[in-house]
């Protein structure tokens, strides 16, 4: 005769109970949060592939989702890439804008010099993006659009600085966007490149715009033979 057997059902002949696996819930993001994720999968696709290098496929993937709810959030590759761009126009908008605090103008252009400076330091990616031609039919969102969009915030500022000198104040918007657009194509040079340091690459910028600006004749001539 057997004898006793254990209690655990390891040897008496009992079927042991099978222990209900436990299985990983996966946690289901809000709708708010499935579109920042896609919002930042597209800012790092976008930065490295450029618009047409990166596919509704590929976003969709890295987030583990369908392409349909891509398409839901965003209505396609097109509508994710324009709000890329817009909030990397934004954050360095008011950048620029919450720099410019000096009363002297000299020190105003070391601000916004280092404000853009800054950007592409912390903001590599979205800088990439902003320096690619927009593939969206709008105006906005271009390289050429965020020059304008940034001289305009220091119009104000040469404008005064004209009156002060006596120069014809409505040439300002001519000085603003020739300033801001060589801080802005330095800066792109800079964003690879990375030397010298970011203070240096200021102080330079800083030093061609104002002594330029310190020497201005009120009616500049040409000395050429061109005239027209």
């Amino acid at each position: 005769m057997m004898g006793d057997v254990a209690t655990d059902g390891s040897s008496n002949g009992t079927p042991e109970k099978t222990r209900p696996t436990r299985r990983t819930r996966r946690v289901r993001m809000t709708g708010a949060e499935r579109r920042e994720q896609l919002l930042d999968i597209g800012r790092t696709l976008f930065a490295e592939k450029g618009f047409e290098g990166t596919s509704v496929e590929e976003i969709a993937a890295k987030a583990g989702v369908s392409k349909p709810v891509v398409y839901e959030h965003f209505g396609g590759k097109e509508g994710l890439y324009a709000v890329v761009v817009d909030r990397e126009m934004r954050q360095l908008l008011e950048g620029v804008t919450g720099a410019l605090t000096a009363g002297h103008p000299r020190e105003l252009l070391e601000q916004a010099a280092f404000a853009l400076l800054d950007y592409i330091e912390r903001y590599t990616d979205g800088f990439r993006i902003l320096v690619r031609d927009s593939p969206v039919a709008q105006s906005t969102g271009t390289f050429a659009s965020l020059i304008s969009d940034i001289a305009t915030q220091v119009e104000d500022i040469l404008g005064m600085e004209f009156k002060n000198r006596g120069f014809d104040q409505k040439l300002a918007p001519l000085y603003a966007q020739a300033l801001v657009g060589m801080v802005a194509l330095t800066g792109q040079w800079w964003l690879d490149a990375r030397r010298p340091k970011k203070a240096e690459v200021a102080a330079h910028l800083v030093n061609l715009a104002w002594h330029g600006l310190d020497g201005l004749e009120p009616k500049p001539r040409l000395i050429g033979h061109r005239k027209n």
